[in-house]
């Protein structure tokens, strides 16, 4: 299986190295020297990384076989593909690859569907479920322990705890609507009554 764990950024300094934006949980096993990777588009490859250090909180890496700002300025936007086996899982419990993830089915605590997960979206805050719903609509469910309750491979399936108006249906919203213009229809007949009593 195909795993995309880096993008190339900008070169760095004169000597061929090249920053990236790291796109994996597990950047020292992937991305460590000697490692060979596929890239997109394919003709750019495969590169293996030659050296790796940190820089003001930054990844960067050399190539072998690229020498100089030019080379390395070259390779800027290619995408770096490890290849994994399936079956493996991440080092850390509660932690999973991204095609773990795809397809599997989203459901409340008591059973009720609300889709499945067609794309995972890292953000620098959280990473995000996108969800397709039954009717084609999307809903992006954060992927934090408060909201996504159990993570069940076997079943293929995510169980939520979604905190009020996260999923909710604009059904429901217009009927909360509905329920308040309710209230304030009986509360206006009901001051009238009072004044007719008066």
């Amino acid at each position: 299986m195909e795993l995309v764990v880096a993008r190339i950024g900008r070169a760095h300094g004169i000597k061929g190295e090249v920053t990236v934006e790291v796109r994996t949980d597990e950047p020292e096993l992937r991305l460590s020297p000697g490692a060979v990777l596929r890239t997109e588009p394919a003709a750019a490859g495969p590169l293996t990384i030659e050296t790796g250090r940190v820089h003001s909180g930054r990844l960067m890496l050399r190539f072998a076989g690229v020498k100089d700002r030019t080379a390395a300025e070259s390779l800027r936007n290619i995408l770096l593909i490890a290849d994994v086996d399936p079956a493996e899982l991440p080092e850390e419990e509660d932690e999973y690859y991204d095609h773990q993830l795809m397809d599997l089915d989203v459901v409340l605590e008591d059973g009720t569907e609300i889709g499945r997960i067609t794309e995972i979206s890292h953000l620098p805050s959280q990473d995000l479920f996108i969800v397709e719903r039954p009717d084609g609509t999307e809903v992006m469910i954060p992927f934090v322990e408060e909201i996504v309750a159990e993570i069940d491979l076997e079943e293929q399936r995510c169980v939520i705890t979604p905190p009020p108006g996260l999923i909710d249906d604009r059904a429901e919203i217009a009927s909360a609507r509905d329920a308040e213009a309710a209230n304030s229809e009986a509360m206006r007949s009901e001051a009238a009554s009072s004044e007719g009593d008066a």
